[in-house]
């Protein structure tokens, strides 16, 4: 939820009706962030508060008993049918929501001890039992907490003899984190022209798949996600905030709780005094309206946060920049083709405004403005202000307001504080800077419609009754990447991003936030080409008016890039041109658009459907094809694949085999034969799939790669050593343009290959 909840925005949308015509001319005057804010300020009534207090009740983050027992409970049940991830989450539940020195934590240690010693997990498992132990736990139940660490201690020392790993499901810290990206690596540059703003230019050949740029998250804020997921096993039922690190996103089963609420929980007691010393301090109190308030408003407080008064104060007064690039009016960030640039700052306080930003000098090399991954690289982000329409201008600004009025309640004077406490905010406090604070707080508010980046991960579904997983990428987080951000849009990208999580960086006291993005060639690049990056649109999955119309409404400019001119200069043809995957149901031949009806592209056939008619023969098919993914996933196979065969036999009617709903239901087919363990049926299946991936998204793509990873699974499960040797470096070489090295699809990968090449 990166916006405010339903309620607050309809809540704001009465506050900016009461406002009257007046009013909101006033406020449609207004472009310095500073005036903006004093305009919402004043508007703020005690209702509004009130207002806020009632929805937050909906996300409710309180310490609570009863909760921590039932999370208990259900952990119990879970372990009883050997399911020890279920059970270990539902354990960290249960430690979230229980205080500290009472019983029911200890309880929800000492069990969840027990599913990490199941797991593997020896020093995990041991790292719980010490805490049960300090936490209380009964007397006359230690003597199994004693017996497990001996053990663990025994299989510890087994394992270190063998030099096996404890297990593959052992949660893993990456590498540590590199030192602060302040400078571009060779063959890589920042220039500047007042229609494109700046960018990054490769100055030499790249072949495809090598890392060009790398970038640390200034900061990020974990998406809740309320567990949507496919309820195959209890584990599925726990969202992204229940699995992942709230400070780095290391995925962990062992949580440490923050102590204040329910809500935040870190993989170790590292992380969780690092939080709460650069945000978590004025957060814990306020977690519930940060909830309701949506993920930018948290993110752009975090930033600030982080940041810190004397931060904010500095990078304000940089008085020694030359120059400040040009503003173009259809820009995500001084961008005209596309996006996320910074600009150079003035000195004044005017910084604030966009109308303070003066024309650029003519040079065109605009290293020196560089500023890396520093707080200046976040903050120098334009918030394009008058781009905002007036009701989401009002809506970001009056949401910012009433936030930062509820901190001031619940952190209300430093003078109420503890020693600890006034150490621990002496970055961020209320008095007479708490203006330029707040202000700062909804410039990068702004900034964030344009410059967020989703981080993601690759979700594999972890159902053990299915044979080949099936995997699907997924958003974790929200963040703000210094560097990312001064790469331009295309629809066809020659680039392609992947994320490390979970990196520690030294010393402790570090700010870095433990997130890393890795910024590949997916195509080769020559010397003189700029590195362009895809924010969301992609030719290969929405057609040019839809894209276009996407990017402006969110980033504020008219797309121009190679791929959107080719299909608008093109456009007329197309409309004679064959619809693609569309199939003549008398002759077989392919279908042209013409009006609003499809007509067969051969002269000699009169057939012709009309467009509402055959979108709903493709939705009877898709609702089929989904009716059958849900037999199979309920273990009703001879169902699903009775469904399958029956929808293929009427899409091969009406459509060719490359068309996407041939290739889902082929893929879906295959998963059917899988299961029942008919490889060679499955891989048959697969194929078909692969070819209609193949004509959709490309011969480079990331979907591709993720097809022919599931065929090499197929191939391996069905002991076609041949095949899976001739498919697996296909799927390795395409998932290594645009995955982490260490994903567990190349893993896995990798691992096939070496147990082909030994079984020879």
């Amino acid at each position: 939820m990166d916006l405010p909840c339903p309620e607050w925005i309809q809540h704001v949308e009465q506050v900016w009706s009461d406002l009257g015509s007046s009013g909101r001319q006033r406020f449609s005057f207004l472009k310095d962030l500073e005036e903006i804010l004093n305009f919402t300020q004043s508007r703020i009534q005690p209702e509004d508060l009130k207002a806020l207090s009632r929805i937050s009740e909906s996300f409710p983050v309180r310490k609570s008993a009863e909760c921590s027992v039932r999370f208990r409970e259900r952990g119990n049940l879970s372990f009883k049918v050997k399911d020890y991830t279920a059970a270990a989450l539902c354990y960290s539940r249960g430690v979230c929501h229980a205080r500290k020195n009472t019983e029911p934590l200890s309880l929800c240690y000492a069990n969840r001890s027990a599913a990490l010693f199941h797991l593997g997990h020896y020093s995990k498992c041991m790292e719980d039992i010490q805490r049960a132990l300090d936490e209380g736990y009964p007397n006359h139940l230690q003597g199994k907490l004693l017996e497990r660490r001996t053990q663990c201690v025994n299989r510890l020392k087994e394992q270190k003899q063998s030099k096996a790993p404890s297990s593959k499901h052992q949660t893993q810290q990456t590498a540590e984190v590199k030192s602060d990206a302040t400078c571009l690596p060779n063959g890589v540059s920042v220039l500047f022209t007042p229609e494109k703003g700046r960018y990054l230019l490769a100055t030499e050949d790249k072949t495809a798949g090598d890392i060009v740029v790398e970038d640390e998250a200034f900061s990020f804020v974990l998406i809740p996600d309320g567990g949507q997921h496919t309820k195959t096993s209890e584990a599925c039922l726990f969202g992204t905030e229940h699995q992942y690190c709230h400070h780095c996103l290391c995925k962990t089963l062992s949580a440490v709780p923050c102590l204040g609420c329910s809500y935040a929980q870190y993989c170790g007691q590292m992380c969780a005094n690092k939080a709460w010393k650069q945000y978590h301090f004025w957060e814990c109190p306020a977690a519930s309206e940060l909830l309701a308030l949506g993920v930018l408003a948290h993110l752009a407080l975090r930033v600030t946060l982080k940041a810190g008064l004397k931060e904010v104060q500095r990078v304000r007064e940089v008085g020694d920049v030359s120059c400040t690039p040009h503003v173009s009016s259809d820009t995500r960030d001084g961008k005209s083709d596309s996006c996320g640039d910074s600009f150079c700052l003035e000195g004044s306080l005017s910084g604030l405004s966009e109308e303070g930003s003066s024309r650029c000098s003519k040079c065109l090399d605009h290293s020196s403005c560089f500023h890396g991954g520093s707080y200046l690289g976040v903050y120098s982000l334009l918030p394009h202000v008058v781009n905002h329409p007036l009701s989401m201008r009002f809506l970001l600004a009056y949401t910012l307001a009433v936030l930062c009025q509820r901190l001031k309640e619940v952190r209300p004077s430093p003078e109420t504080w503890t020693c600890s406490e006034q150490e621990d905010a002496e970055k961020w406090r209320w008095g007479a800077e708490q203006s330029i604070l707040e202000a700062t707080a909804l410039r990068h508010l702004m900034q964030l419609r344009c410059n967020a980046q989703a981080v993601t991960a690759i979700r594999l579904k972890e159902d053990k009754k299915l044979a080949v997983q099936s995997s699907g990428e997924v958003r974790i987080a929200t963040a703000v990447f210094p560097i990312l951000s001064l790469l331009n849009h295309s629809c066809s990208p020659n680039t392609s991003i992947s994320f490390s999580v979970g990196l520690h960086s030294t010393p402790a006291d570090s700010p870095a936030s433990g997130v890393r993005v890795t910024i590949r060639t997916c195509k080769d690049i020559a010397a003189g080409q700029e590195l362009l990056h895809c924010y969301g649109p992609h030719c290969s999955r929405m057609d040019v008016r839809k894209r276009q119309h996407l990017l402006l409404e969110q980033y504020f400019f008219h797309c121009n890039c190679e791929a959107c001119k080719l299909e608008l200069a093109s456009g007329t043809a197309k409309q004679a041109q064959s619809s693609p995957g569309l199939k003549c149901e008398q002759c077989g031949s392919s279908l042209q658009a013409s009006e609003d009806v499809k007509v067969c592209s051969q002269l000699s056939c009169d057939y012709q459907i009309s467009d509402i008619a055959l979108q709903t023969k493709t939705q009877m098919l898709q609702d089929r094809l989904h009716q059958a993914v849900e037999l199979l996933e309920n273990d009703r196979v001879d169902e699903a694949l009775r469904i399958l065969k029956e929808a293929s036999t009427q899409a091969d009617n009406i459509l060719m085999k490359t068309h996407p709903v041939q290739g889902e239901l082929a893929d879906a087919t295959a998963r059917v034969y899988a299961t029942m363990g008919d490889w060679r049926q499955a891989a048959s299946h697969l194929k078909r799939s692969v070819h209609a991936v193949r004509s959709q998204y490309g011969e480079d793509s990331v979907e591709l790669g993720r097809q022919l990873f599931k065929l090499a699974q197929l191939h391996f499960n069905g002991r076609d050593r041949k095949s899976a040797l001739s498919v697996i470096p296909r799927a390795q070489r395409l998932l290594s343009l645009h995955c982490d090295p260490h994903c567990e699809e190349l893993q896995e990968l990798q691992e096939m290959e070496d147990c082909l090449h030994r079984a020879v």
